[in-house]
């Protein structure tokens, strides 16, 4: 049984012209201590997939799909009260921008310890014990101290290494991470990654890596979904991807890495389709 079954995921948002189709039929699997990424430009629908199956979207959204299960039970079945015991505990998310995911009126220590109090059910001795291991985990110096503090009093870094220690700190079956490592410098994004991937190790989690970065997709997945206007276009190994890529926009994005840049500039994507990206093929594995 898959750890994760999406089957013919649509969302929609009413605007003064009519239904947007923000997702158009996408299925995903992801399997126990699998890592899948899931690819493409700013717009084509990767966070408002995850979003959905978190529950996380606003009321105004239209969300169908055919199946939507989590280890065999239905998410479209479920009450609010019974999906809301997942979400958090067995299915956790890395949000895009951690600065402003953390709420900037408590601690750092008062939202993780409420995570381990909603979740656990854990006693406030038992949850400070547990959010100084955490963040110790997550390479926060001085973590007994770092729980007093608010999130403008820390770094970029410091306050994506928060937000892991909060998504792993029910020991996730699934953890998604969107765009991990936006805003971050060079450095601190290899560490964060080196992170996520030892976790993930470790722990055996399934992991869904949101990413635009074919490097980041390279070093860490094994299977690969690539998305493009909200359609799936690709779904592949990551070394057949590489290799073999089946659609022109998966063609178009490996050409766009500096790496295969040929002559003084950058291939653009829109260079693939001449000018014209509805041109796109996909391959709807």
């Amino acid at each position: 049984m898959a750890l994760l079954q999406i089957d013919n995921l649509t969302v929609e948002f009413e605007t003064a012209t009519g239904w947007f189709r923000a997702v158009d039929g996408v299925s995903i699997t992801v399997e126990k201590g699998e890592v899948l990424a899931i690819v493409g430009e700013s717009g084509s629908g990767k966070s408002v997939s995850m979003l959905a199956v978190m529950g996380l979207l606003p009321w105004t959204a239209k969300i169908t799909a055919d199946r939507m299960l989590f280890e065999g039970k239905d998410f479209q079945k479920l009450s609010p009260a019974d999906r809301r015991k997942l979400i958090g505990k067995d299915i956790a998310m890395i949000f895009q921008e951690p600065v402003a995911s953390l709420n900037p009126c408590f601690t750092v220590g008062f939202q993780i310890e409420e995570v381990l109090r909603i979740h656990l059910g854990l006693d406030r001795q038992a949850r400070r014990a547990r959010a100084i291991e955490l963040f110790k985990l997550v390479g926060l110096p001085d973590p007994a101290e770092r729980l007093n503090s608010f999130p403008h009093q820390m770094s970029g870094g410091q306050c994506q290494r928060v937000m892991i220690a909060i998504a792993i700190a029910c020991d996730p079956k699934l953890l998604i991470a969107d765009e991990p490592t936006t805003a971050l410098d060079v450095t601190i994004q290899k560490q964060i990654l080196d992170l996520i991937m030892d976790l993930q190790t470790r722990t055996g989690m399934g992991l869904i890596m949101i990413t635009h970065d074919m490097g980041v997709v390279a070093e860490t997945a094994d299977r690969v979904v690539v998305q493009y206007k909200g359609r799936k276009m690709e779904e592949a190994d990551v070394l057949s991807l590489f290799e073999n890529p089946k659609s022109n926009y998966t063609k178009a994005l490996l050409a766009a890495l500096p790496e295969n840049a040929t002559g003084d500039r950058l291939t653009t994507v829109s260079a693939f389709f001449d000018g014209n990206p509805d041109q796109v093929s996909g391959v709807n594995a």
